[in-house]
């Protein structure tokens, strides 16, 4: 199995940046930093194409928030890199004045030290919040917003961008002004949004739920090429082991999600988890599942790859 994932990253060294190409002051601090730098959309296309293999990367949800560590904050996609190869999932919303931030909750209370909604403040002002993290600490971080993101993941990750209240034309809109189509995904989920984005910009790969046959189905007459998604197959672990067949016979990765499920006993047990839970862990991947979104990236990345990866490791 080792031997399998060397191959993989092999044939895939363009786009796993393992050593910087231009040094930058901050490069010291960040060659621990496990990138995903794939330099074009089709290089993008590539890495997320199936081929028999899991790819030894996870999906942080919200970008990973830990104590300390708010949700979609820039400290927090930093931690998760420092820890595992990830993608980081983050959230999208508008703000009074039309500035695209990213916070998750449509309030403030539960996540900043602000009250109301996002969408009730400009810019200005949601800048002087500070974030909290996931036990309610008030942390020195603040909201970033979308522009200062996409920027700051060039050459370091890959970004899944969710809806929220943020128009579809907007997010592609955002990934195009930015040349960002070869780390910058969304998430889409009606198949006349994923039609449309795709006539907008056809280099922008989409996150699109495929958790049974009719969905299936469905995407298959959309017209919209197979290599522009990846497909997420549900929050719970899947039970049609042939549908995941037949999205691999099209060459597209199949995602599932452990935020609602195995993190939450993992969360609980803490470092006494026991090896049936990892186990579960593992087998998701046995089934056929390539990617795992999960609320829990610094533990899971290392627990289902790490033997893997070996010396692949970044410096």
């Amino acid at each position: 199995m080792k031997a399998m994932f060397v191959i993989l990253f092999c044939a895939l060294l363009l786009c796993l940046n393992t050593t910087a190409a231009q040094e930058t002051p901050t490069d010291s601090d960040r060659r621990g930093w496990h990138r995903l730098a794939p330099q074009s959309p089709a290089e993008l296309r590539t890495l997320l194409t199936y081929d028999g293999r899991n790819l030894p990367i996870v999906s942080a949800h919200r970008g990973g928030p830990a104590a300390g560590l708010p949700e979609n904050c820039m400290a927090t996609f930093e931690s998760t890199l420092e820890t595992t190869f990830s993608m980081l999932e983050i959230d999208p919303r508008l703000t009074k004045d039309g500035v695209v931030v990213v916070h998750h909750d449509a309030s403030l209370e539960r996540t900043t030290t602000g009250h109301g909604l996002v969408a009730e403040h400009t810019w200005e002002e949601l800048k002087e919040l500070r974030l909290r993290d996931t036990l309610g600490n008030v942390t020195n971080y603040s909201i970033p917003s979308l522009d200062e993101v996409i920027e700051w993941a060039r050459g370091n990750t890959i970004l899944v961008l969710d809806q929220k209240d943020t128009p579809l034309a907007t997010r592609v809109q955002k990934i195009t002004d930015h040349r960002a189509e070869s780390y910058v995904m969304m998430i889409v989920g009606r198949l006349e949004d994923v039609q449309s984005c795709y006539r907008l910009n056809p280099n922008i790969m989409m996150e699109v739920f495929l958790g049974d046959r009719r969905r299936f189905d469905q995407f298959a007459q959309s017209g919209v090429p197979w290599h522009n998604i990846m497909a997420f197959v549900g929050h719970t672990p899947p039970q049609d082991r042939e549908l995941i067949r037949m999205i691999h016979a099209q060459g597209t990765l199949c995602m599932a999600g452990t935020s609602r499920n195995l993190d939450l006993e993992y969360v609980q047990h803490g470092a006494s988890a026991s090896a049936d839970l990892e186990g579960r862990y593992h087998r998701l991947l046995d089934f056929g599942v390539d990617i795992i979104e999960t609320d829990i990236p610094r533990e899971v990345g290392p627990l289902l790859y790490s033997t893997q990866l070996g010396r692949l490791k970044l410096p």
